[in-house]
């Protein structure tokens, strides 16, 4: 019987990847637990285990006295020589526990306590797992779909695929093998909750490591990724050695590497983009297949203009606007797509309502510095921070700051005046409407009256 327990205790060590030692431990501390419901406090209850033998042996630690104050801690001298001859007071005996004597409700409370603590031991050997593992990939089995949500069987863990982590074209059935990216991992009442996802850009990037043997050796960088998961997907790549090409490694021979991430991904559009420190040059890459024809950029907002050709206008923007928000994300630039005609258009119009910077009230030789450094509109000066208008020579943070300000003044009193001539003309425009109106109306009250 004591080797059945020995065997039993392995077999749960194995079974919950636990050690045998933790296991032996939590059983001892389950029978002293339960040692308390017969014995009252406890705490000089001693349970040893043979590792060899298997067997189990419980005693209770008593303090030799004279006269017994706390009957579960001390024993009295007399009942001390029945155990040991030589006991004298103030020694320590051992007196053996029978389990028999713990009764079955003090035995089933030994057992729940044991499971307990198993059950404890083991989702903090889950949690402690998956949360190293946050970023990986795993595969699983779909067990069941709740309101959205995808319950998936890890082998020694469950997890949860959420709507939102889902890509929305894919449908799952129970059984069905899935592959997804560890979220994140925490702690609840229920055990180690484990999250999974399939629309993050780490899942794409852990694809391409796993397709790619040159980015999961760092040959090969992927520099950012941009994605619209089960749609389009941008990834930028960037290699360390010269004489490999990023793009032609990851989409590998005939397209068979990134084919085998399109298939995961439920045949997810992916665009392989080469990397260049150069942002107008990436931007540039980014929007391919359109052909970009010119780039204003402005680095203070972080936004660049850019124009193509008017028949590649729509291949620049992509479906729904798909191309130019991936290229956006994938830069970290915002950017404006724009036609020839477009952009031409507008530069007349601003061409036509710009205010020379000789109108401000700042001085000529202010002026002729500002002209001298190229800011020869007033509309020049309002596209800048202040820090620009210190690189002219004269020019200080105060200074700067003065300029600014009148010019802001200058065009708010410019369009003041513009909006002020438009209600007035608009105006006249409805008094002389009226007036039309009225006319045909006093014509025929004066014939009628002659009549």
């Amino acid at each position: 019987m004591q080797y059945d327990i020995l065997e039993a205790l392995n077999q749960i060590a194995v079974e919950k990847n636990m050690e045998i030692d933790y296991v032996i431990e939590t059983l001892k501390a389950s029978l002293v637990s339960a040692a308390r419901k017969k014995y009252g406090d406890g705490d000089n209850i001693v349970v040893n285990i043979d590792r060899r033998s298997g067997e189990i042996n419980m005693h209770a630690v008593k303090t030799v006295v004279e006269t017994i104050v706390n009957s579960y801690a001390e024993i009295s001298l007399k009942d001390a020589k029945e155990i040991d001859s030589d006991a004298e007071i103030g020694d320590e005996v051992e007196i053996f526990i029978p389990f028999e004597e713990f009764g079955r409700n003090a035995i089933a409370s030994a057992k729940q306590i044991l499971i307990q603590k198993v059950r404890e031991a083991e989702r903090e050997t889950v949690y402690n797992e998956y949360i190293k593992k946050v970023g990986d990939l795993v595969t699983g089995t779909v067990q069941q779909v709740d309101k959205g949500n995808i319950i998936i069987n890890l082998g020694r863990a469950e997890a949860i695929l959420p709507l939102k982590e889902q890509i929305s074209k894919e449908k799952y059935r129970q059984g069905d093998r899935i592959r997804a990216l560890v979220l994140e991992c925490q702690k609840s009442q229920r055990g180690p909750q484990v999250v999974l996802s399939r629309a993050s850009n780490a899942l794409l990037q852990r694809l391409f490591e796993l397709e790619v043997p040159e980015i999961f050796e760092r040959i090969i960088e992927i520099k950012t990724v941009a994605r619209e998961p089960g749609e389009r997907a941008k990834v930028a790549v960037v290699s360390a050695d010269e004489r490999i090409d990023p793009v032609g490694a990851c989409v590998g021979v005939k397209g068979v590497r990134v084919q085998a991430i399109v298939r995961e991904l439920n045949n997810e559009r992916i665009d392989i983009v080469p990397y260049h420190p150069d942002p107008e040059i990436f931007v540039t890459r980014a929007l391919a297949p359109a052909k970009v024809v010119r780039i204003d950029a402005i680095s203070e907002e972080n936004t660049m203009t850019v124009v193509v050709a008017d028949d590649q206008l729509s291949l620049a923007i992509g479906k729904g606007g798909q191309n130019a928000r991936l290229a956006s994300k994938l830069t970290g630039w915002k950017v404006n797509i724009l036609s020839e005609h477009d952009f031409y258009e507008r530069k007349r119009e601003e061409a036509e309502t710009k205010v020379e910077v000789s109108k401000l009230p700042i001085g000529e030789a202010t002026i002729q510095k500002l002209i001298a450094a190229d800011f020869r509109f007033i509309q020049d000066i309002l596209e800048v921070t202040p820090s620009r208008l210190t690189e002219i020579d004269g020019v200080g943070p105060k200074k700067a700051d003065q300029i600014i300000e009148a010019a802001r003044e200058y065009m708010f009193e410019l369009q003041t005046t513009k909006t002020e001539a438009e209600q007035l003309e608009s105006e006249e425009k409805e008094e002389e409407k009226d007036a039309r109106v009225a006319r045909p109306r006093k014509a025929a009250d004066l014939f009628k009256e002659k009549e």
